[in-house]
């Protein structure tokens, strides 16, 4: 393995690492900071994309054609808007474990959209292993669902943001590579966060009024600080660096820490519980994945 490719295995790794903190906090966030997830969003991509223009001033700048523009636009839409909307809901209405679980599905989104635009085959193992994995996901959903375990279970409204956010996270993954490989990460990342908040901002400024940052506790703060600083201006440099240097099906694979880091964090810190239900539905979702990363396709050099 070549050093530049070492670093896009490493960047995605540790974005994943972030990302699975990043469901517990943002857990906590949205049951007990009472800011509407609109106005969470606002925050998160006014503060990172800021952080993005700062560093643009200490790089090379780089020509961006105005076809480009709107290129990075629709990236920002499918990357960052869309994504940390729905997953902001989806947490409010999930348990993190469950939402951990379900995230796994995320490469295999990804393996149909590299599929129909980057031509990558689909094979008899990747059939089977999505098979499992879907398996394992509907058997989740219908425990929670009808399992009768109470109001602090995952709810149907969460499941349903849960996979509009691997949805449109895939479609980022397996279709932008080529336009983000064409500029640095500062450049692409700079653009997108500032399209993401102009088109958020409609949407933010009527629950303004309405929103009491006096009210938010401490402790949130610190975990908002978290989510803006590392889950958005660090896992989002580090995202793009992968995506520059391995395949999409590859970066999403390391979606695969996320769940682990996320499910331990949840059960040491009392937020969640590990069931026999949702162990075995992990099993099936796992044993799919495997399966699919067992394709020669998977493993084909990109």
């Amino acid at each position: 393995m070549n050093k530049n490719i070492a670093i896009g295995h490493l960047a995605s790794a540790a974005a994943y690492i972030i990302f699975g903190i990043n469901v517990v906090v943002c857990r906590d966030i949205a049951t007990d900071g009472g800011l509407e997830p609109i106005v969470l969003f606002a925050m998160r991509s006014l503060v990172a994309g800021f952080l993005f223009w700062l560093a643009a001033a200490f790089t090379p700048r780089e020509h961006v054609p105005p076809k480009d523009l709107l290129k990075l636009a629709g990236a920002g839409v499918l990357g960052l808007f869309l994504p940390q909307l729905t997953f902001l809901h989806a947490i409010a209405h999930t348990t993190p474990v469950d939402l951990s679980v379900m995230s796994t599905t995320t490469p295999i989104f990804t393996m149909f959209v590299a599929a129909i635009f980057l031509k990558e085959p689909i094979t008899w193992k990747k059939s089977l292993g999505v098979a499992l994995s879907f398996g394992g996901i509907l058997w989740l959903i219908l425990q929670s669902t009808f399992g009768g375990n109470g109001a602090s279970e995952t709810e149907p409204v969460g499941i349903l943001y849960c996979f509009a956010n691997y949805i449109v996270f895939a479609l980022y993954l397996g279709t932008c590579r080529p336009l983000i490989a064409r500029y640095s990460v500062v450049t692409s990342m700079k653009w997108m966060f500032l399209a993401s908040f102009l088109l958020s901002v409609p949407f933010a400024l009527p629950h303004l009024p309405q929103s009491d940052f006096a009210a938010v506790p401490g402790y949130v703060w610190w975990e908002i600080g978290f989510m803006i600083f590392f889950s958005t201006f660090i896992a989002y440099y580090l995202i793009p660096i992968g995506q520059q240097r391995i395949r999409p099906t590859l970066v999403s694979m390391y979606g695969y820490l996320q769940p682990i880091i996320a499910i331990a964090v949840a059960i040491w810190t009392g937020m969640d519980r590990l069931t026999v239900t949702k162990l075995l539905a992990a099993l099936l979702v796992f044993t799919g994945v495997w399966v699919v990363n067992q394709s020669r396709a998977a493993a084909a050099p990109k």
